[in-house]
C-alpha cells in the first residue's frame, strides 16, 4: 500500500471496487439466459479470485517493483488477461451467447461507478500520487459518463423510450472518454512511454487496491460499452 495515503482514499476505492461487482452480478441475475442467471454465483466467485490474484500482485510488490520492465508488469498481468477474456467472449459461440443475454439497461446503470471513480482520482491526486491530467481539473472528462448514465438507463428503458440511435452514440462517446483516460494514466506512469506527469506520475494504480482500476473497473466499463455496443448495432 502507499505510506503515508489516507486510509479513507483506499477504503473508498475498495467500497467502489465492490459495488462494481454488485452491479455486474445485478446484471447477470437480469440475463435473458437461464444458464447465465444459474451461473452467476460461479462467475461473481471467478472475479473475486481474479481481484485477491491482483491484490496479491500488488502486495507483493510486483507491480511496483518493476515499472522499468518491458512490457509493464501491471499491462501483463493486470491487462492483458482482460484483453484476451473480453476478446474470447466476443469471437467464440458461447461467449455471443453469454453476451446477448446481458440486460443493456443494468450494463448502462453500472457506469455510474465512474463517478466515485473520479473523486478517488481527485483525492489521489490531492495526495501527489497521480497527476493532475489524471482528474476532472485536467485531461479526464470521464465523470461525464457516470454523471449521464442513470440519465441515459432511465430515458433509455423506461416508459421514455429514448431512441437506441441516441444510446449507441452515448456508448461511442463515453467509450471514447474511457479510451483517453486510460492512454492518459498509460503514458503518465513511470514506464520508458512515460509523456505525461513527469513532476508527479502516476504511481497510485501501481499499488493496491488501486491496481483494481486497471485490472477491473476499467475491463468492466470497457466490456459494458462494448455489449452495448454489440447488441443495440445487432437490434437495429
Amino acid at each position: 500500500m502507499i505510506e503515508n495515503l489516507p486510509t479513507y482514499i483506499s477504503i473508498l476505492f475498495a467500497i467502489t471496487t465492490m459495488i462494481t461487482l454488485l452491479l455486474f452480478n445485478w446484471a447477470l441475475k437480469n440475463s435473458h439466459d437461464e444458464i447465465t442467471r444459474q451461473r452467476s454465483t460461479k462467475i461473481i466467485l471467478g472475479l473475486i479470485l481474479w481481484l485477491c490474484i491482483q491484490a496479491f500482485l500488488s502486495f507483493k510488490h510486483v507491480y511496483s517493483g518493476s515499472i522499468n520492465s518491458l512490457p509493464p508488469k501491471i499491462v501483463l498481468f493486470g491487462v492483458l488477461p482482460n484483453i484476451i477474456f473480453i476478446a474470447l467472449l466476443f469471437f467464440t459461440k458461447s461467449g455471443r451467447h453469454f453476451i446477448d443475454g446481458l440486460p443493456i439497461k443494468n450494463l448502462t446503470y453500472l457506469h455510474s461507478i465512474r463517478i466515485p471513480v473520479e473523486i478517488v482520482l481527485w483525492y489521489l491526486f490531492l495526495n501527489k500520487t497521480i497527476p493532475e491530467e489524471m482528474t476532472f481539473d485536467g485531461r479526464n472528462f470521464d465523470i461525464l459518463a457516470g454523471l449521464t448514465a442513470p440519465l441515459i438507463a432511465y430515458a433509455g428503458f423506461s416508459n421514455l423510450k429514448l431512441n437506441k440511435a441516441v444510446i449507441l452514440i452515448w456508448n461511442f462517446i463515453c467509450l471514447g472518454l474511457l479510451i483517453n483516460i486510460g492512454v492518459i494514466g498509460f503514458l503518465s506512469a513511470p514506464t520508458p512511454f512515460q509523456k505525461f506527469g513527469f513532476e508527479q506520475p502516476n504511481i497510485a494504480l501501481l499499488y493496491f487496491p488501486f491496481s483494481w482500476l486497471i485490472s477491473f473497473i476499467v475491463p468492466m466499463v470497457l466490456f459494458a460499452h462494448l455489449v452495448s455496443i454489440k447488441q443495440l448495432i445487432k437490434y437495429k
